[in-house]
């Protein structure tokens, strides 16, 4: 029996107004990945918007595989808030890492002071999400390994390893021509933990290479992907160091990248940064701020 991989991209819906250079409010293209056998499949992170959540279904029935697992890289909102409702349609289980169940409790939390505020359709998101033991499950006779990696944009980051494919489904840990959000790497040791997941990745051996957020443009390569996402937090950590102002981080990432997607999520951790730089004992609240 052999397995293989496809990719679904949901554009994510646009917010009112618009980023200090004009451009729209919106995320970052989501990627969900299908790994799927003669029968069987599994899916990550489905998104969060009723409307994702339709036509990514659409597209995984039309596959004609029994989805059995829905697989959750990290607590982030919008890669699962609307995982339910794929579960439900689809009779399927809900899996991720004790750590990434500990940070989808946080997100339901910041739900009213964050999610909530930017959009008004984010439907019902109970974390009915359970751990596998080992963390390892199996797809038609293939092993499927959920790795715990540490702190990618978010903190307990894990990625899905299909060893059989030479793939990594990396959700956040690893970004393709997207803007990285550095808005939760606000320790005192700044960006290195999300290196040191990046190498945790590399350890791996994957060929390809699944990121969270993607532009429609760039291949699955796992070897460009890692050297762009590290390069990416090399430029970033230089910024922070030299431009005074969350403006002028923003305007010099977007110059050495005019063609990446997610400039709302560049926006937000520019924010994020300098606001905690300026009122440190006010993190929470200047973090969810940084979104509005």
């Amino acid at each position: 029996m052999t397995i293989a991989y496809d990719v679904f991209v949901s554009e994510a819906p646009a917010q009112q107004g618009a980023l200090p250079n004009g451009a729209p409010r919106s995320f970052s293209p989501i990627a969900s990945t299908l790994v799927y056998g003669q029968e069987y499949a599994v899916l990550s992170d489905p998104g969060f918007s009723p409307t994702a959540a339709r036509e990514l279904g659409d597209w995984v029935a039309s596959r004609g595989r029994e989805l059995t697992d829905i697989y959750i890289t990290h607590g982030h909102g919008d890669h699962w808030f609307a995982a339910q409702l794929l579960a439900d349609r689809f009779g399927a289980r809900i899996v991720a890492s004790a750590g990434v169940i500990k940070q989808m409790h946080a997100s339901v939390t910041a739900r009213p002071f964050l999610w909530d505020k930017m959009y008004d359709d984010i439907p019902p998101a109970p974390v009915t999400a359970v751990t596998v033991p080992d963390n390892r499950f199996t797809l038609e006779g293939h092993e499927l390994h959920i790795v715990d990696v540490g702190h990618g944009d978010s903190d307990d980051s894990s990625v899905l390893h299909v060893p059989d494919l030479g793939l990594v489904v990396a959700g956040d840990v690893i970004y393709n021509g997207a803007h990285q959000y550095v808005g939760d790497a606000l320790g005192p040791d700044g960006l290195a933990p999300w290196r040191a997941a990046i190498d945790n990745v590399e350890a791996l051996a994957p060929r390809t290479i699944v990121a969270g957020h993607l532009n429609r443009l760039g291949d699955d390569d796992a070897a460009r992907q890692l050297a762009a996402t590290r390069r990416y937090l090399d430029e970033a950590e230089a910024a922070l160091n030299t431009e005074p102002t969350a403006r002028r981080y923003f305007n010099h990432l977007i110059e050495l990248h005019p063609d990446y997607a997610g400039q709302l999520i560049l926006w937000a951790g520019a924010r994020a940064q300098y606001g905690v730089r300026e009122h440190p004992d006010d993190r929470a609240r200047i973090v969810a701020a940084a979104w509005l």
